[in-house]
């Protein structure tokens, strides 16, 4: 399958987005990828040569607020406008409450949430100067309940989701579509650290799911959608003390 669409992605040298480039590039989407490492981005660039028509490259540190809004920008610019820009950069730490982790959870928030809202703002703004565009947030499973040990993390991945609703309402008459996909256990280097990771699916098929929801425009999904649209509804009723064994 061929499109002309567009899509930027930032986080894209790593887990998620790294695969998520990957499945856009083989069904010929033009690419804006962004990380930290230049290095990284050619490295992958590299691979997808010959499967993307055009790929676009930009070292981002969405910790570098004021950086965002110019480097879409710039993308933009050189792919003649952004069909869909996917939010992705994002970390997760153990952070267990009161162990002297300030400056782990301080970095979780400024990437995971302001970062993420940063990118989300800039991309709505360019959406509404082009008149169209897909806005794909990345939250996650853990937005739903506070998960020991990870407190931060569910915090920054629900604030994330309940941002993307509001935006979602408010640019319900506009050209613009709000998507916010939550995965489980999607098996990338963020979790492999974590000794149970229930419903454990591939990178290559979690973020191949993504991508076939995105381009159906949904508005919410839990990653896979099964079993983890029934699961969801069980974590919201569990009680503390079982939380506390996860």
């Amino acid at each position: 399958m061929t499109t002309s669409k567009s899509v930027l992605i930032t986080g894209a040298t790593r887990g998620l987005g790294e695969n998520l480039a990957r499945h856009f590039a083989r069904r010929g989407y033009r690419l804006a990828l962004t990380g930290r490492k230049q290095a990284d981005l050619e490295r992958l660039a590299a691979e997808l040569q010959g499967q993307a028509p055009e790929i676009v490259l930009e070292t981002l540190d969405v910790t570098d607020f004021d950086s965002i809004a110019p480097v879409i920008d710039r993308c933009a610019q050189r792919l003649g406008g952004l069909d869909i820009v996917v939010v992705n950069a994002g970390v997760g730490f153990p952070t267990p409450a009161g162990k002297g982790h300030f400056d782990l959870i301080r970095q979780t928030i400024d990437i995971n949430l302001t970062g993420a809202i940063a990118t989300s703002e800039a991309a709505v703004e360019l959406f509404r100067q082009q008149g169209r565009g897909q806005l794909v947030g990345i939250s996650s499973i853990a937005g739903l309940r506070g998960f020991p040990r990870n407190g931060i993390y569910s915090a920054t991945k629900a604030g994330f989701s309940r941002y993307l609703e509001a935006v979602r309402i408010e640019t319900r008459r506009e050209p613009i579509v709000v998507t916010d996909l939550a995965p489980g256990y999607i098996d990338t280097e963020l979790n492999r650290s974590i000794p149970n990771r229930p419903f454990l699916v591939t990178a290559e098929k979690g973020t191949g799911i993504m991508v076939d929801l995105i381009e159906k425009q949904v508005g919410f999904r839990y990653v896979p959608p099964w079993p983890w649209t029934l699961v969801a509804q069980v974590m919201k009723c569990l009680p503390d003390s079982l939380l506390a064994k996860m």
